[in-house]
C-alpha cells in the first residue's frame, strides 16, 4: 500500500483570495469534482495505490446550508469558518462543502469512488467514533436507525443506553476564544452540558481542549471506574451501522481517529462484525501508545500509524536531535508487527517538512523519505503537497501560523495549485525547486513499486558492524529476496561530504545464500552510472568504498542466482 493522504477541501486550484478567516465564497473550496480522471490516473502512475480523503463526512461549519434543509451551527462552538472535519455533525453524509451541487453531494461523493476504482486507486476515508460536534442531528441517516442521543436520559451522567455523557450543570464555554466570525453570533447554551471529546468531564473546558466536540459514550463509567459491556451499549450498535453505510458506499477503508480512546472490545466486536460481510475492509487505526499496538492489531485492525517510534525518532534525526543510529530501535521493538504498521514523515495533524517549524527545505528530508519508503514491509502514506516541498508559510485563520496546512479554514495550497493549474499535470507551473522534489519523491516511488518483491521480505540492519564515528549520522541496510539485493544508504550530514568504509558481514551474505567468493556488481538506482564492484570477503573486511555527498540516498542493487 502507499497511500495519497489528501486534504480535500484544500485541493483546489481556484485563485481566491487566501484571506485570513476568509469565507468559502473569498477563499474557494475543493470539490469531489476537482478529482478528474485524468486527476487520478496522474497519481495512480506516480505509484500510489490508495487514496485517502480527507474530511469527506459532514462536520460542524460556519457556512450556512439552511437552503438545502441543513441546520447551521453557532459559530461558537465550530473551529475556524469551514470547522473541523473531525467534529461529526452527521454521520450519514458527506460535507456540503465539496459538492458542486449541494443537493446532489452524495451522489457526486460516489461518483468520485467509481473514478477512483476504475482508474485503478482504492478509497480511504475517516471514521471519526470517539466524539461528535455539540449540535449532532443526522437528516440524512436511514428511518430505520435511531439518532445518536435521541433516547439518552439526560439526567444520568452515564447510562448504558445512552450516546453521550450528561453533567448537571449549563455548559461553561472558554472565555478566551473570540474570534472575527463570531460577530453577532448569539451566546451557546447547553444544559445538561455533555463531557467533551477529549474525556473532560465537567461542564468548562478550556481553549486547549475540544470544546466543539462532544463524547460519545461506549459503556465505560468514568466517575465509577467501571466498564458496561453486557447487555452491549447502545452506542456499539450505531456505530457499526454506520461503518456498514459506508462499507456499502464502496468504500475500500477507514482511517480511525483517536481509535486508542474507544474500548478495545467495542473494536474486538465491530470490526469482526463488519468484516463478516465486508472482507476486504482496511482498518487503519490512529494509536499513538507503541505498548498497546500489539492488542489493537489483535482486535482486528489491519495496521497502526508508526507515529511515536518512527515517526517522532526521525523528527529527532531531522531536527539534530539524535543520530540516524537511533533507527535501529524502530524494527527491534516492532519485531513481528513492522509490515503492519503506517509509516509518514506528514500528515494533518504534523508540521511540514519543508516548514521553518522543520527541516526548513524539503531537501532536508530526502533521506527520511528514502528510508520511510524502504526500511519496512508495511504501508507508506504521502501527505498532498509533501511531493511538492510545501511549507505552509502562511497564516489561514484559525490554524495561525505553525508550520501546518489548515484543516479548520477556507485556503488553497499554493503548491497543489500550481500542480493542478497545468492543463497536463505537468511540470509547467511548478518552480525548479517544486519540480527537483517531485522527481524524488516519485524515483523513491518508482523504486519502492519496481522491487515490490524485495521490499515485502527480508530486511537486514548493518548498523551493528559498521560504529565508525564517520557514520554516526547515517543508516544502512539491506532488503533482498532469493534473487535480488538492495543496500540502501541514506546520509543525513546536511554539511560534509565523506568517503566511508561501509562493512557487510558474512551473516547477511550466509542469509541470502551468498558464496563468499563469489563477484558483487552494484549499480545504483538513482545513479545508474555508478557501479561499485566487491566481493563477499572484501566488504566485510575492507568494506565497500562510497563517497557520500551531503544528504546521499543510494539504493545499491545487486542481482544474483541461488
Amino acid at each position: 500500500m502507499i497511500i495519497y493522504q489528501v486534504f480535500t477541501r484544500l485541493f483546489h486550484s481556484t485563485h481566491g483570495l487566501n484571506k485570513p478567516f476568509g469565507t468559502i465564497d473569498e477563499n474557494g473550496c475543493g470539490k469531489f469534482n476537482n478529482f478528474t480522471s485524468s486527476v487520478l490516473q496522474s497519481l495512480k502512475s506516480m505509484g500510489f495505490t490508495h487514496i485517502w480523503f480527507t474530511g469527506v463526512i459532514r462536520h460542524a461549519t460556519c457556512t450556512d446550508y439552511s437552503q438545502y434543509g441543513l441546520e447551521n451551527d453557532n459559530p461558537r462552538i465550530v473551529k475556524g469558518r469551514a470547522g473541523s472535519p473531525y467534529a461529526i455533525k452527521d454521520y450519514f453524509d458527506v460535507d456540503p462543502d465539496l459538492a458542486e451541487n449541494v443537493a446532489e453531494r452524495m451522489r457526486e461523493f460516489e461518483a468520485l469512488v467509481d473514478r477512483c476504482h476504475r482508474v485503478g486507486l482504492r478509497v480511504i476515508i475517516d471514521f471519526v467514533p470517539n466524539h461528535v460536534c455539540r449540535q449532532y442531528r443526522s437528516v440524512s441517516k436511514p428511518s430505520q436507525i435511531p439518532d445518536l442521543g435521541e433516547a439518552d436520559d439526560k439526567s444520568l451522567f452515564f447510562s448504558i443506553n445512552n450516546n453521550f455523557y450528561y453533567i448537571d450543570q449549563p455548559l461553561l464555554l472558554p472565555s478566551d476564544i473570540d474570534y472575527p466570525y463570531f460577530e453577532n453570533s448569539p451566546q451557546y447554551n447547553e444544559y445538561p452540558a455533555k463531557a467533551t471529546g477529549n474525556n473532560v468531564f465537567h461542564a468548562y473546558p478550556t481553549v486547549n481542549d475540544w470544546y466543539e466536540t462532544i463524547k460519545l459514550n461506549y459503556g465505560v463509567d468514568f466517575r465509577n471506574n467501571m466498564c458496561c459491556f453486557d447487555p452491549r451499549p447502545n452506542t456499539w450498535d450505531r456505530m457499526v451501522e454506520i461503518l456498514k453505510f459506508w462499507a456499502k458506499k464502496k468504500v475500500d477503508g477507514f482511517r480511525v481517529d483517536m481509535a486508542e480512546m474507544v474500548p478495545i472490545e467495542f473494536w474486538e466486536w465491530a470490526i469482526n462484525e463488519v468484516k463478516q460481510k465486508y472482507r476486504q475492509l482496511i482498518f487503519i487505526a490512529e494509536v499513538y501508545n507503541p505498548h498497546r499496538s500489539r492488542e489493537f492489531l489483535n482486535a482486528g485492525f489491519d495496521y497502526l500509524y508508526d507515529k511515536e517510534q518512527f515517526y517522532n525518532i526521525m523528527r529527532d534525526i531531522l531536527k539534530g536531535n539524535t543520530l540516524a543510529w537511533r533507527l535501529t530501535s524502530v524494527w527491534q521493538e516492532q519485531e513481528g508487527i513492522g509490515n503492519r504498521m503506517l509509516r509518514f514523515l506528514e500528515n494533518h495533524d504534523e508540521q511540514r517538512l519543508a516548514s521553518t517549524f522543520f527541516c526548513g527545505n524539503p531537501e532536508y528530508a530526502f533521506p527520511a523519505f528514502l528510508v520511510t519508503a524502504t526500511m519496512h514491509q508495511g504501508p507508506l502514506m504521502v501527505y498532498f503537497g509533501q511531493e511538492l516541498g510545501e511549507n505552509a508559510s502562511e497564516s489561514e485563520g484559525f490554524s495561525g501560523y505553525d508550520g501546518r496546512t489548515t484543516i479548520f479554514d477556507y485556503w488553497t495550497v499554493p503548491s497543489i495549485r500550481r500542480w493542478l493549474s497545468s492543463h497536463q499535470l505537468g511540470n509547467e507551473y511548478l518552480s525548479d525547486e517544486e519540480r527537483k522534489v517531485r522527481s524524488f519523491y516519485l524515483k523513491c516511488l518508482e523504486l519502492r513499486n519496481q522491487y515490490k518483491s524485495v521490499f515485502e521480505q527480508r530486511f537486514f540492519d548493518l548498523m551493528y558492524v559498521n560504529s565508525d564515528p564517520a557514520l554516526s549520522n547515517v543508516f544502512a541496510y539491506l532488503r533482498y529476496n532469493q534473487y535480488t539485493m538492495i543496500l540502501i544508504i541514506a546520509s543525513f550530514d546536511r554539511n560534509t561530504e565523506k568517503d566511508i568504509l561501509l562493512k557487510i558481514p558474512p551473516l547477511a551474505f550466509e542469509m541470502m545464500d551468498i558464496s563468499g567468493n563469489c563477484s558483487l556488481v552494484f549499480s545504483d538506482f538513482f545513479e545508474p552510472e555508478l557501479t561499485i564492484t566487491t566481493s563477499p570477503q572484501e566488504a566485510w573486511e575492507k568494506g565497500i568504498p562510497l563517497h557520500l555527498k551531503t544528504l546521499a540516498c543510494m539504493a545499491l542493487v545487486f542481482r544474483y542466482q541461488q
